[in-house]
């Protein structure tokens, strides 16, 4: 009971600390280093930088954002106006190829089109985020290419081995199926998780990460 507590004020107080977050509203309630975050933010970018706080806390193995994004009324948009927002950030992002659409509906923003590798998917989903008036984002790019299987998992242990996060003793091991990548094994912290999923998305036609790693704390 002890641990659960103290991981449950840590991760209030590390919410509380960030300033990108206004934590008012929220409610953290934490088994086992399985925490769930409860309650409602102002936007979207706090829903996602809740989750980055949490797991910034030691003990964390999971998170279970279930926060809602009630917008001020002084933030909303409509339908048409946030579109083409929408549209118009994806057009000035040079990272996000052309035929990547957005639409949006109640402050839902819907992504389509394709795209040939993780990162790009990754920077339309960015362009957006910080929109006023989002409340969410509907990702369903896709990458349009065949990963060769071998070529992956040795792309992305290559990746592991050079990155300063990924410990040289390091059990992660990366499996593709198709272009679906699973990974297994033990991480440290956040940081190496997140650097492990980054590794694999950097390959080209990967199209699913499937995250089976262990965040040991």
């Amino acid at each position: 009971m002890g641990k659960n507590k103290d991981v449950r004020e840590a991760v209030e107080k590390e919410l509380t600390f960030d300033p990108l977050v206004d934590a008012t509203d929220i409610t953290v309630m934490n088994l086992n280093g399985d925490v769930a975050l409860n309650g409602t933010v102002a936007s979207y970018p706090q829903c996602l930088e809740a989750t980055a706080a949490t797991q910034r806390v030691d003990g964390v193995k999971n998170v279970h954002n279930h926060l809602e994004v009630v917008l001020p009324l002084g933030d909303f948009r409509d339908d048409a106006m946030l579109t083409t927002a929408a549209n118009n950030a994806l057009a000035l992002n040079v990272t996000v190829p052309d035929g990547v659409e957005a639409t949006a509906n109640d402050g839902n923003v819907t992504l389509t089109g394709t795209v040939k590798y993780g990162p790009q998917r990754a920077a339309a989903e960015q362009a957006v985020a910080g929109l006023t008036g989002v409340r969410n984002i509907r990702d369903y790019i896709e990458i349009a290419y065949d990963a060769d299987a071998t070529d992956v998992d040795i792309l992305v242990q290559d990746a592991l081995d050079r990155w300063a996060l990924i410990p040289d003793d390091s059990d992660v091991k990366a499996d593709t199926r198709g272009n679906t990548v699973t990974l297994t094994g033990h991480v440290r912290t956040w940081a190496e998780h997140d650097a492990v999923i980054d590794a694999a998305w950097m390959a080209s036609g990967v199209s699913d990460v499937n995250d089976v790693l262990t965040v040991t704390g």
